[in-house]
């Protein structure tokens, strides 16, 4: 039985791997990293298994530098440290366009909730949060892509007085279902889950 699945897991692999190949040959390149089953129409998914965000080889096996379009990371960032974090922002921006964009969401640790704090917190309680390294807040995200030389939009975030700040944002250049508006745990009229959401511009 272990035989099979390694049979099965190895064609699996293969098989991806032919297909992002082929898909990336199109225009525009819009990816989505750690998309962990989440398809968006005219984006295409990766996982680590195929794009490892923080091995430079790994970006060089499907892209070339400056190629890419935009890059869509819903919860990604709070899994990596925060070395880790300028890592994964530095490659991205390599491998963007001048003038592309990543769109970027994390917990935000300035919700005033403190079950919300409790749920994303690194340890929380809530799903995956035993893996998260760290809790960002708007000011310590923004930096990690100013530093590599990103023009930063701000699209959802809590301030350190517990104001909300949002503007609206096009779900087709990146949909966040973790956000005010789509996030259904929003529905009776309370900010119950919502993200820091930035839209973070390769200068030209």
């Amino acid at each position: 039985m272990k035989k099979i699945l390694a049979i099965y897991s190895l064609v699996r692999h293969v098989i991806v791997d032919y297909k992002l190949k082929i898909l990336i040959r199109g225009s525009p390149i819009r990816i989505i990293v750690g998309a962990s089953g989440v398809y968006q129409s005219q984006w295409i998914p990766t996982d680590i298994e195929h794009l490892d965000i923080l091995k430079f080889e790994s970006w060089r096996r499907y892209f070339s530098e400056s190629s890419i379009d935009a890059i869509l990371a819903e919860h990604v960032f709070e899994h990596l440290t925060i070395e880790q974090g300028f890592t994964a922002a530095r490659y991205c921006h390599k491998f963007l366009k001048p003038n592309g964009y990543m769109r970027v969401a994390v917990p935000d640790g300035f919700h005033p909730s403190v079950d919300y704090i409790n749920q994303v917190k690194p340890g929380g309680v809530g799903a995956g949060a035993e893996d998260h390294k760290i809790l960002y807040n708007y000011k310590t995200l923004s930096n990690v892509f100013e530093k590599n030389d990103y023009q930063v939009n701000f699209l959802e975030y809590f301030n350190e007085e517990g104001v909300f700040f949002s503007k609206d944002w096009d779900p087709h250049m990146g949909m966040i279902t973790r956000s005010k508006m789509y996030d259904e745990r929003n529905r009776n009229g309370k900010l119950n889950y919502t993200s820091i959401i930035i839209d973070a511009r390769k200068r030209k």
